[in-house]
């Protein structure tokens, strides 16, 4: 292939990529090349045509990258070599790192709108009551009789970035002996904490605090990475009177001292709360994995508004070759679109076992109870669930009521230089503590923690609230309660049957009753003396059956689901996928998102979602 005689090839680049980005035809590229003496342009030096080439090939990736807004606008004829079903947490880290090998192909489907240009999911202050219902899943869970019948709200991110862009952005990896455990049960030492510590590295933009206030001494400058994509950071505001004094306490009490990073693997002790709002606004999977520089891959293609709907076979069924997906609407169109390599489900703890159960993957019996064929059993999908349970307890303060924020004026500081209130969601710091070994939670049922340097329970220390109240929310990060994902009907449409089963082991309420004694020990002292007018209640030690029912009429999730599709050792009878993150007993088909973590982590899930992730995309390429 040679340009036309008396052209010079350097001349013609300008006019070649205006063609390229109007016309979108690799085709026509080709015979541009062949013949591009009627394209001729001011002369542009290049050394060589192998230089042009590369030069139209990145040009080709800026024309050719797409974000297809629904089912219909996606071309029927284009092939992918991995598909990645759900744009959540998980999802758009796989995509961007899989694509960076330009010839990788990828297709990422989210059933969500696009995130880009949603105000309401850029400012922290946002959530939760200012998020629009729109990125919202709008879930309810059964109703839970370890909380009275309550049906509690489940809120799972419908938006690109999923839970990432609607969550509290609470950024704590939890304890190294968590993923030591993964490890262990999966026989991978590649998922120990010191195995995946370059990775934890490689995904955080660590960015101070917003603002730029000094905060040495707050966190530890050698467990963040400073290059990756997810920007973390502290408040903009702090510390104040509320935070100085926690701090004094921890230097009195030995039992809860100060850490200066939640995120060194060892988090228990005071610690300031780390979130992914680095410059001031929310920096969600989409944001930090997807932007414009990642959107503009030619290899990369976004498909949203889009419900995948099964996974199916390629070919025969019993090849048990499961590279095919299904993409449906209500009014029952369906699309289906094969990878060349490998599908990934990232569709979540509640999405993913949903597909794979509507694909009759799963328990034959219940499969069939919904007139589903089965076409590969696997018990343990949907089951295993496991989450963090909280409860609240307030007392009142001798400090006046500050007055509220002026919304006008803190959006008008926020749009100017990202600082302000409206830059943080949740307050400032985070007590990690233990059960006392003697506790009657741990000499009754034992100690279900991964390790010595996991906490049970998270204590999320508040003040400042209308009607001079401060307290707490303790989370039980350790629950023995196990809960399920099911179908209500082989319908695709209708929400799935989410059973968290909060309260229905005794160890959870029991472990509760000892995370409000330890915020109790916690106010207790001559620190808080000025500061306090009434103690923390309700009090456990003031009566069993009042404190467990009121627990039980209020207790909260914390929305951090896992397990219901967790990985286990290659060859393990349960599970749902191997430690390399492949569906067992298929080809194909493989799983990374928050389903697959077989204990909820003494952490908020992101994370580790992140986390897993970047193993995932590291394992996935290794298979392209």
């Amino acid at each position: 292939m040679v340009p036309h005689k008396g052209a010079e090839v350097g001349s013609q680049v300008p006019a070649i990529v205006h063609f390229i980005k109007g016309e979108r035809n690799r085709t026509t590229i080709i015979d541009i090349l062949v013949n591009t003496s009627s394209y001729t342009v001011p002369t542009l030096e290049m050394k060589s045509f192998a230089t042009l080439l590369s030069f139209l090939l990145l040009s080709m990736q800026l024309a050719n990258a797409a974000v297809y807004q629904n089912l219909a606008a996606l071309p029927s004829n284009k092939q992918y070599d991995v598909i990645i079903v759900g744009g959540g947490t998980a999802g758009p880290v796989i995509a961007s790192r899989l694509t960076e090998n330009p010839r990788t192909t990828v297709l990422l489907i989210e059933a969500g709108p696009d995130d880009d240009g949603a105000v309401d999911l850029q400012i922290p202050a946002n959530y939760p009551a200012g998020i629009e219902r729109k990125h919202y899943w709008n879930y309810t869970t059964t109703p839970q009789s370890g909380l009275n019948g309550r049906a509690i709200t489940y809120d799972r991110g419908h938006v690109l970035g999923g839970c990432s862009s609607i969550n509290g952005m609470v950024y704590t990896r939890g304890a190294g002996d968590d993923y030591d455990r993964w490890a262990k049960v999966t026989g991978d030492n590649g998922w120990t904490w010191n195995s995946l510590f370059p990775l934890i590295k490689r995904h955080e933009r660590w960015s101070g605090a917003v603002g730029g206030r000094n905060v040495t001494g707050q966190y530890d400058p050698a467990v963040h990475g400073y290059e990756g994509n997810s920007k973390v950071a502290l408040p903009w505001s702090g510390p104040n009177a509320f935070d100085n004094l926690c701090l004094e306490q921890a230097k009195t009490r030995p039992e809860f001292p100060y850490n200066r990073d939640p995120n060194s693997g060892k988090p228990l002790g005071l610690t300031w709360a780390q979130s992914t709002f680095g410059g001031g606004e929310r920096n969600s999977a989409s944001k930090g994995y997807l932007p414009a520089s990642v959107r503009s891959r030619a290899n990369l293609d976004i498909l949203v508004n889009s419900h995948v709907t099964r996974v199916l076979p390629t070919g025969k069924a019993s090849n048990k070759d499961f590279r095919t997906v299904e993409i449906g609407t209500a009014d029952g169109a369906r699309k289906t679109v094969t990878a060349k390599t490998e599908v990934v489900l990232s569709a979540g703890s509640i999405g993913t076992p949903q597909i794979l159960l509507l694909s009759g993957i799963g328990n034959k019996a219940e499969l069939k109870a919904l007139g589903i064929d089965a076409v590969h059993e696997l018990n343990d999908v949907g089951k295993n669930l496991s989450d963090h349970i909280a409860t609240v307890a307030f007392g009142t303060t001798t400090v006046p009521d500050a007055p509220p924020v002026d919304r006008a004026a803190a959006l008008l500081q926020w749009n100017q230089n990202r600082t302000g209130p409206l830059t943080e969601a949740v307050g400032h710091q985070i007590l990690w503590t233990r059960l006392p070994k003697d506790s009657e939670a741990i000499r009754t049922y034992g100690d279900p923690s991964a390790g010595s340097n996991a906490p049970h329970i998270e204590i999320a220390l508040m003040n400042g609230l209308p009607g001079q109240l401060y307290g707490g929310a303790a989370v039980l990060l350790t629950p023995q309660s196990r809960g399920s994902v099911t179908l209500a009907s082989s319908d695709p449409f209708t929400a799935p049957l989410i059973n968290l089963n909060f309260l229905t082991h005794p160890f959870d309420i029991a472990a509760l009753k000892e995370g409000v004694r330890a915020m109790k020990r916690f106010y207790a002292s001559p620190v808080f003396s000025s500061y306090i007018a009434t103690p923390i209640g309700p009090d456990p030690d003031a009566g069993d059956a009042a404190f467990e029912d009121f627990t039980r009429n209020v207790g909260i999730t914390t929305l951090h689901a896992v397990g219901t599709a967790a990985m286990s050792a290659k060859g393990a009878k349960g599970g749902v996928v191997d430690p390399d993150l492949k569906v067992k007993g298929l080809k194909g088909l493989s799983i990374a998102d928050a389903s697959v973590i077989p204990y909820v982590p003494t952490a908020h899930s992101m994370a580790p979602v992140y986390i897993l992730a970047e193993r995932a995309s590291d394992l996935i390429r290794s298979r392209c």
